[in-house]
């Protein structure tokens, strides 16, 4: 493996310790969920070679000389999972952190992950995850932010023609940056062609932000500026309007529903308490994230909590029922928003909020292949296609829960069987028991 320098170092483990990584990989017998529709074919062999699903084989067909097997008899597979709105911290945070988080979403059955605040090792932190020498998911980074901190429309040119040079996979807009600078950050992303999303500056607007070519929408950032009266009601004509203008234009939305139900606190303290992944949180955070808590109880209304939580969950069931694509994401990590388990309450979020369970199940897999369709493709179990696959021992079909019964999680080929990820998920907790005082 290729020799890296501290602290980069510190975050690469030893591929041959947690994965199978055979030329031929079979999952014998699988009940397939493939995502392409919403059916199982029962009894399939899918064959993974070099990273790419090579093949699928109906019952008793042979299996390929050589090849080595996973039993999944009586099992299901399905395509990974993508958090379509995370963040990593940079890699030279101490010892472990990065390395903690990659692993959270892979261990989680998130095997790709669109982080939306690039930071200095980002981009070789990219290329050596398909090169396969560190353990993580598949990362697409958005480059440093684009915000009030720019100094002049020309610092916000330069600064979309140095990412695209550099690479990134698109510019992230934060709240702040002036109207004429976005306007300008926008016209030399479509000139130079790369793709921009995230927040919908003040001074920018909603409408504005889509006619000016802005992909993605985060948190449902803007939508209730635009559609609400400031206490929660939603106006139902200008949101049916909006729906149609939304669809037309192509946007994507990242709804973020779950951050905003722990940022508001509808979901009790005592459940975000018993979180399993709070055993992977410095025992510090957990208790600054419970002391946050109990200070917005003193002045958040339990109507005000009710009313912003209930507009962001019609809001984006107005949006889904209107045909505009959703994504799904966490924002994660941060208070009580820990990476890889976040998906999973934000996958019951919208189901809550009136997606079918199918349709979630897309926005975290299908969809996001689509929003990366330039690129290599994934998303779907078909030939062809990335093998990023989660192996559960419940149908996800007939319940969304059965997601989190992971039995063993591939990444570009690499298979991570349950008890590899058991082993390497102690070690991290090990890393947050809290150390006895001298």
């Amino acid at each position: 493996m290729r020799k890296l320098t501290a602290p980069l170092a510190a975050l690469v483990f030893l591929s041959t310790a947690f994965a199978a990584s055979a030329d031929t990989i079979v999952f014998r017998n699988a009940n397939v969920v493939s995502m392409t529709s919403p059916k199982v074919a029962e009894k399939q062999s899918v064959v993974v070679r070099d990273g790419k699903i090579d093949a699928i084989l109906a019952p008793g067909a042979a299996i390929p000389e050589g090849a080595t097997e996973v039993d999944a008899s009586g099992k299901y597979l399905m395509p990974g999972l993508a958090d379509m709105h995370a963040h990593l911290p940079p890699p030279s945070s101490p010892q472990g952190l990065l390395d903690d988080v990659l692993y959270l979403h892979l261990a989680n059955g998130v095997t790709t992950i669109r982080t939306m605040l690039g930071q200095n090792g980002h981009l070789k932190l990219r290329e050596w995850q398909r090169n396969g020498d560190i353990v993580a998911p598949n990362l697409y980074v958005a480059g440093p932010p684009f915000n009030n901190t720019l100094k002049s429309v020309d610092a916000a040119v330069e600064q979309v023609k140095a990412q695209k040079k550099e690479g990134w996979d698109l510019l992230k807009v934060l709240s702040g940056l002036p109207r004429d600078q976005y306007d300008a950050m926008a016209r030399t992303a479509r000139a130079e062609g790369i793709r921009f999303g995230g927040h919908v500056p003040e001074s920018v607007g909603l409408l504005h932000a889509i006619d000016m070519g802005q992909e993605s929408f985060e948190h449902l950032d803007g939508f209730l500026e635009y559609l609400g009266d400031g206490k929660g009601k939603v106006d139902e004509k200008k949101l049916a309007a909006l729906v149609k203008r939304a669809k037309a234009a192509g946007i994507w939305v990242v709804p973020t529903l779950n951050l905003w139900e722990i940022q508001n606190n509808a979901v009790p303290l005592e459940t975000l308490r018993a979180d399993p992944g709070l055993q992977y949180v410095p025992s510090r955070a957990a208790e600054m994230w419970s002391k946050m808590y109990t200070d917005r109880a003193e002045s958040l209304t339990a109507e005000e909590s009710k009313n912003v939580v209930n507009s962001r969950a019609h809001i984006l069931a107005a949006l889904y029922k209107g045909g505009v694509k959703i994504l799904a994401g966490t924002d994660s990590p941060q208070q009580f928003d820990i990476p890889g388990f976040a998906l999973h309450h934000e996958l019951q979020s919208m189901k809550a909020a009136g997606m079918s369970t199918f349709d979630v199940l897309r926005s975290a897999t299908v969809n996001a292949g689509e929003y990366f369709k330039s690129g290599e493709p994934f998303g779907t179990i078909e030939p062809g296609k990335r093998a990023d696959l989660l192996l559960l021992s419940g149908n996800p079909l007939e319940d969304l829960a059965n997601v989190d019964r992971i039995e063993g999680v591939m990444v570009r080929g690499r298979w991570y069987p349950r008890a590899a990820i058991d082993e390497r998920l102690a070690k991290a907790a090990a890393r947050y028991v809290p150390k006895p005082e001298p």
